[in-house]
């Protein structure tokens, strides 16, 4: 069994123009500096394939994907 990215009620945010995440709670929006994954490619579990494609990428302010 892996372990979960984030808690039962909490899904994961990445840092906008760098590669920093944290957990943040369902019923809230991503902190300033923060976004959503892009749909479809959010990580679940850690060292999925998406938890390590986002170790070295991240998002831009136009949530254009970009190398980390």
């Amino acid at each position: 069994m892996k372990d979960a990215i984030c808690g039962s009620d909490d899904y994961p945010v990445l840092q906008v123009g760098g590669s920093g995440r944290q957990c943040v709670p369902a019923d809230q929006e991503p902190p300033a500096g923060f976004a959503r994954f892009p749909e479809g490619q959010v990580p679940k579990h850690v060292d999925d394939e998406w938890d390590v494609y986002w170790r070295t990428h991240t998002v831009d302010s136009s949530g254009k994907t970009i190398s980390a």
